[in-house]
């Protein structure tokens, strides 16, 4: 710090001319004992120092986030986050709303094309000049495909801008009138019902080249991004409920049926895999040389429901990873749910017949006519689909808790000693048709079933007042258990298919035409009654696939064109789809809506009734597919023979 000097200086404190000593830093000269004071003048500013930087570290140390500019700045995150996920929210709203828009706008005018082509061809009622005009508007709704699937991002285009702002746009020209386009090709049809089609048309080859046409609109709608199956909705106005639109239009988007899956025949490996599984759970076994009905097995079980651990965990049909897991206590609560609804204004509906119809000990004739105005209903969970394929769940779904089946035993043309009634009572030329039975007076067996038909006996001719005032009794007595029981989507199926309806006597056509306007006429009487329904869902699957063309006579088609004209006007909306029933009723439970779907065939009252004889019916289906038979079969479910349960409305 100081260095000594040969040449006297004096001390700059006192003046003093001893030894002196030059400060290097401030450059004075300073004696011995000024020199020491400077220094320790020195020492204390050091030291000063030091503590200012003490105290630094120590209130830095100390100093935390600035909590209010934390908070604006989470504030601002927040906001612009929100902004952004608006945006994409906003982004993903315009590309559902634009395809769904676009689909439903495409789907109306294909749907519109494919009526008008079922009613020309099956009034062969069309000329050249309308085959000219349905092939271009196949080209035009291929070009309006083809449009409708380019739907572009479009990203804002500012490199100011860090994040940049994205947006949906498609290319699709939409017009004000679009959706309306072919509206009017119903009217132009009408103007031309009177038309000859010219000779140079041979009805054979008309029909060719409609169902070419009717193939091309299939084939192109389905190659498209979107599932395609026919399907028309009835009943939608300014007040209809938005849910149920939404939901319409999501059934309409399901998979097309597949018509020739694994139970569209006989059902053997399914009979043998609920048989299996029955046996597994509840040792299930065949009671030796007893019937229930002649010619259905008899069985009991060792071990049903109400013996097992409430908590125990069930799969159908097997422990495995892609079961329909469910749980005892649910199944007890589901057989707790079931209920009889009766007209009471039937000649001998009382309580104690219902008791002993149910346990398939109902007469043949009068009493079996008497089950005809009969509903049972209960929760039922849908185990497979049509194509034979499990339906996956665990016991955290509730969806199943939401499906209800209807059973019913509808009227019965096949021509059998058990439903004679519905033969004496419906068919007025009955004795033309079949060998009489000259002690009864009645048609003749031959065998111990079925009633001795006439060879090249006539068409059956019906009493058509009786049966369209007993189709609509039977609707509305179906649909008034259903809304008092909470339903709020009603899937039906067309009742009395095949033999049922009478094909083989020619009366199928009018039996269809007949429930489609009974079932009509209910719901636009009826429907402003209803507190719980809100939407009817018709599953006629057209079954004749091979023919690539809608056939003349088809439950689908009578339904659709007497839902058309005149156009239906009930407030419950009409959904008419060829569809699977079950792949409709759990899509529209797993939506949150209690719906419930019909099984149309127990004659004899007794659920599933021939289910163990690997059949084709639709009743065996049914006990194959769903929870029935553990439900609504009377050997398994107590309550089904418990009177407290029946309701005479």
């Amino acid at each position: 710090m100081a260095t000594g000097n040969r040449t006297r200086k004096l001390c700059s404190q006192c003046n003093s001319d001893d030894s002196t000593f030059t400060c290097n830093g401030c450059h004075l000269s300073l004696c011995v004992k000024h020199l020491d004071e400077h220094r320790q003048k020195l020492n204390q500013e050091i030291d000063l120092i030091g503590k200012q930087n003490d105290s630094l570290r120590e209130e830095l140390s100390q100093r935390n986030i600035d909590i209010q500019l934390l908070a604006q700045i989470n504030t601002w995150e927040k906001e612009t986050i929100g902004k952004i996920q608006s945006i994409a929210e906003t982004a993903r709203v315009d590309l559902k709303k634009l395809t769904e828009e676009s689909k439903s706008r495409l789907m109306e005018m294909i749907n519109k094309l494919f009526s008008e082509l079922r009613t020309s061809r099956k009034n062969n009622q069309f000329i050249e000049d309308d085959l000219h005009r349905w092939t271009k508007q196949i080209e035009e709704l291929k070009r309006k495909l083809h449009e409708s699937s380019r739907i572009e991002l479009l990203r804002e285009d500012d490199p100011t801008t860090i994040i940049r702002l994205i947006k949906i746009k498609t290319s699709e020209k939409m017009g004000p009138n679009q959706t309306n386009s072919f509206s009017k090709n119903e009217s132009r049809l009408e103007n031309k019902l009177n038309k000859m089609v010219p000779s140079s048309i041979s009805s054979s080859g008309s029909s060719t080249a409609l169902k070419k046409l009717e193939l091309s609109a299939n084939m192109n709608a389905s190659s498209s991004q979107f599932n395609f199956y026919p399907s028309l909705t009835f009943g939608f106005n300014q007040s209809s409920k938005n849910d149920i639109r939404k939901l319409f239009e999501s059934l309409m988007r399901l998979a097309p049926m597949d018509k020739h899956g694994p139970m569209s025949g006989r059902c053997e490996p399914q009979t043998a895999q609920m048989e299996r599984f029955l046996f597994e759970i509840f040792g299930f076994r065949n009671i030796p040389g007893q019937d229930i009905v002649q010619g259905v097995k008899s069985f009991k079980l060792d071990k049903p429901p109400h013996y097992l651990n409430p908590h125990t965990e069930i799969h159908f049909p097997s422990n495995t990873a892609n079961s329909f897991a469910m749980s005892v206590q649910e199944i007890i609560d589901w057989q707790r749910s079931y209920k009889v609804y009766a007209d009471k204004n039937i000649n001998g509906m009382n309580k104690e017949f219902l008791r002993r119809a149910l346990q398939g000990k109902g007469d043949n004739g009068e009493e079996a006519f008497r089950m005809k105005f009969v509903v049972r209903i209960s929760t039922c969970p849908i185990l497979m689909e049509f194509d034979a394929k499990i339906i996956s769940r665990d016991l955290k779904e509730n969806w199943p808790n939401r499906i209800k089946l209807v059973s019913v035993t509808g009227i019965d043309f096949a021509g059998r000693k058990h439903d004679i009634n519905d033969i004496l009572y419906y068919v007025t030329n009955w004795r033309e048709i079949y060998e009489i039975d000259r002690k009864k007076d009645e048609p003749a067996l031959r065998n111990e079933r079925d009633f001795r038909r006439k060879t090249g006996g006539p068409a059956g001719e019906l009493h058509q007042k009786r049966l369209l005032d007993d189709l609509t009794y039977m609707a509305r007595l179906r649909l008034r258990a259903c809304d008092a029981e909470g339903v709020q989507i009603v899937v039906e199926t067309g009742i009395g298919l095949g033999v049922f309806s009478g094909e083989h006597i020619g009366v199928d056509e009018t039996v269809k035409i007949t429930s489609a306007i009974a079932i009509r006429a209910v719901l636009e009487q009826d429907g402003p009654s209803y507190k719980n329904i809100c939407g009817i869902v018709f599953s006629l699957p057209i079954i004749a696939v091979e023919t690539h063309a809608i056939g003349i006579g088809d439950t689908f088609s009578e339904f659709i064109e007497h839902f058309q004209e005149p156009p239906y006007n009930g407030p419950i909306p009409v959904m008419i789809a060829d569809q699977d029933m079950h792949r409709l009723t759990v899509a529209i439970a797993r939506q949150g809506f209690v719906v419930s779907q019909l099984n149309p065939a127990d004659s004899h009252g007794v659920f599933g009734e021939y289910w163990q004889n690997r059949g084709p019916a639709v009743e065996e289906k049914l006990a194959l597919t769903t929870v029935g038979l553990l439900v609504q079969h009377h050997l398994i479910n107590p309550h089904v023979l418990d009177t407290n349960n029946y309701h005479l409305i």
